[in-house]
């Protein structure tokens, strides 16, 4: 089982690498590991590899398991605004009110190429959250926003 590194590890905060090689072992590992943890997004640096990968799978918890391989992402549209209170597996029992985009398209290496995709809501917030971590920003990193009440 891969160990999920814990802030201030320094690998949390350093810009990854392209894949250039094969990760299905890796991404595999990780999705196990996310699972175990348990979380609904784990990226590359967590598991102390700074490569531009990251897994997902924002509804397994209700039941509805759809596990995510995200290779090579790039985020090529957002829109909207929206705001969750998101946990971090490195950042255990510290959860934290962002605002991110509502609506995101990413394009990424799968399986016969490149190809695009459009999340909304929550996968899109569990998008973004992953993606800052290929670019070494935690949820720390971003103003929090106060609860409405």
């Amino acid at each position: 089982m891969l160990t999920i590194r814990l802030h201030p590890d320094p690998i949390l905060r350093a810009p990854c690498a392209p894949v250039t090689g094969d990760v299905t072992d890796l991404a595999r590992d990780m999705l196990a590991a996310m699972y175990a943890a348990p979380g609904r997004g784990l990226a590359a640096p967590q598991v102390g590899r700074a490569l531009r990968l990251f897994v997902m799978d924002c509804t397994w918890k209700e039941g509805l398991p759809d596990p995510r391989v995200f290779v090579n992402p790039v985020v090529t549209g957002r829109a909207g605004r929206q705001v969750n209170t998101e946990g971090c597996l490195s950042i255990p029992d510290t959860p934290r009110r962002v605002a991110r985009a509502a609506r995101v398209t990413l394009a990424f290496d799968a399986a016969g190429g490149r190809r695009s995709e459009t999340f909304t809501g929550f996968a899109a917030a569990c998008v973004l959250h992953e993606m800052d971590h290929l670019d070494g920003v935690l949820i720390l990193d971003h103003p929090e926003v106060a609860d409405p009440c």
